[in-house]
């Protein structure tokens, strides 16, 4: 009599596991991070009054790095030069900067992301900073949010919050947009003629329009869309998530789904502190495509390092990069390598 043979095994499902990098932050991360901010909207405001980058409408011409920087079609127009060297000279002064600008912009973006966005861009600056306010007003980043998040922060403290902040929110936002305003206008006009008119009210009727329909308009935007413009209608944003998400090595939020039950404890009630710290509101325990506009700002990475510091295991988000970034993508598909 013939022994039966026993059916054949299923194979074992393939897991791909997270190779960490040497891009873990610091605990300091933070504090640098709001140095680079901090240095480069100082630089925003300074850059036309010393003439580092402006365009001036009543010269007609650009200044860079202190020098007029033109396009050398006045001596066309003057019969100097052929059309030729006009020509030339519009390719060398105007499209080769900035396309060899774009493409190194560009390039960062494709290796790391958002990276300008979260830790340069002037505007984010104004986004994170209005959040922290209005979390102390209303526990929620923004007013179209539906229900406060958890008042519970990594450190395990908790978030007072107090409907007066709002006497700090909306001073705030309008000082914001004020400040935004006359920037852009020493960007069109000369700034030592608009600050000296500005400090003695005599600052003339276009400009006055342009200052008071930019504040308007600013302070709407600061108040209740900003995470919508920086999500939907900032072009330099979304060229750089674009790009980004043409390269699957690029850095990424790492997430070790092996342990995703540690998340649902590392704050009370059952919240997760990425969650709650993310300024644009995302999930950062996601796929790649479903964080197209991540800032790199680190800050869930911070956050889910805080709850997890007495676990042996370490923290479960990081930085991951190179071939560690496209596993981290494939993990999401079990047994598939993409």
């Amino acid at each position: 009599m013939t022994e039966l043979s026993s059916p054949a095994p299923k194979p074992a499902r393939r897991v791909i596991p997270i190779a960490r990098t040497d891009t873990a932050p610091t605990p300091n991360l933070q504090r640098r991070r709001l140095a680079f901010q901090a240095g480069f909207f100082l630089l925003f405001v300074l850059a036309p009054v010393f003439d580092l980058f402006r365009y001036d409408l009543a010269a007609g011409h650009a200044w860079l790095l202190g020098f007029e920087w033109r396009l050398g079609l006045d001596d066309f127009l003057a019969g100097r030069i052929g059309a030729g060297q006009a020509a030339a000279n519009v390719l060398l002064r105007l499209f080769l900067p900035l396309f060899g600008g774009a493409a190194l912009f560009l390039w960062v973006a494709w290796k790391w992301g958002r990276l300008y966005c979260g830790w340069l861009c002037p505007h984010f600056s104004v986004v994170e900073t209005i959040n922290s306010l209005m979390l102390r007003a209303t526990g929620k980043h923004s007013v179209w949010e539906r229900k406060p998040i958890t008042p519970w922060l990594p450190d395990g403290s908790k978030r007072r919050i107090d409907a007066r902040w709002w006497l700090v929110v909306m001073p705030a936002a309008v000082g914001f947009a004020f400040t935004w305003a006359v920037v852009f206008l020493t960007y069109l006009l000369p700034p030592a003629e608009v600050y000296p008119a500005l400090l003695h009210g005599e600052l003339g009727r276009n400009p006055g329009i342009f200052l008071a329909a930019a504040t308007t308009v600013l302070s709407l935007e600061f108040l209740f869309a900003r995470h919508l413009f920086c999500r939907y209608a900032c072009a330099v944003g979304m060229f750089q998530s674009l790009t980004w998400m043409g390269n699957r090595k690029a850095m990424v939020v790492g997430f070790e789904r092996a342990r995703a039950a540690d998340c649902a404890s590392c704050l009370p009630e059952k919240q997760s502190a990425c969650d709650a710290v993310c300024p644009m509101r995302l999930t950062p325990r996601n796929i790649k495509r479903h964080m197209f506009t991540c800032t790199q700002c680190a800050q869930c990475i911070d956050a889910c390092a805080q709850t997890q510091a007495d676990n042996p295991q370490g923290p479960l988000l990081q930085w991951v990069s190179g071939e560690a970034a496209r596993q981290n993508e494939a993990g999401f598909r079990a047994g598939r390598e993409r």
